[in-house]
C-alpha cells in the first residue's frame, strides 16, 4: 500500500496527515517529510495517524527521531491516534509515555473538544 502525506496549518501548528502503511519501504518519505518541516522553521508539530493501517519500528523510530530534534529546537510534537492496534502498539513499547497521545486534531492543537 502506498504512503500518503498532506500538510495544515491549525493554529500554530502544523499537522502532518499520514495515510496507509508507515514500514521499512515508505518510513524514508516520513522521515524527509518531517524533515522538511522542521529544518523550514516549522516548531509545532502534530502527526494525525488517523488513516495508517499499519506502523512497523521503523515508522516509530521516524517519529522518535522527529520529537527528538523538535525537543531539540525547543518544539513540540503530538501524535493523533484513535485506532486500537495502533494504540496498543505505543503501549507495548512504552512509546505512549513518551508521546503525547490524542484522539483528536483539535485535542492535540487545543482548538476544539
Amino acid at each position: 500500500m502506498e504512503l500518503s502525506l498532506a500538510t495544515r496549518t491549525v493554529g500554530e501548528h502544523t499537522v502532518l496527515e499520514v495515510g496507509g502503511e508507515v514500514d521499512v519501504y515508505t518510513a524514508p518519505r516520513l522521515r524527509e517529510r518531517l524533515l522538511e518541516l522542521i529544518d523550514g522553521g516549522v516548531r509545532h508539530v502534530v502527526v494525525d495517524l488517523g488513516r495508517v493501517d499499519f506502523l512497523d519500528s521503523t515508522g516509530l523510530g521516524v517519529l522518535v527521531g522527529a520529537l527528538k530534534r523538535l525537543r531539540t529546537a525547543d518544539g513540540t510534537f503530538a501524535l493523533v491516534c484513535d485506532k486500537e492496534p495502533l494504540l496498543k502498539i505505543f503501549r507495548i513499547t512504552a512509546l505512549d509515555q513518551v508521546f503525547p497521545l490524542h484522539r483528536t486534531v483539535e485535542a492535540a492543537t487545543g482548538t476544539g473538544k
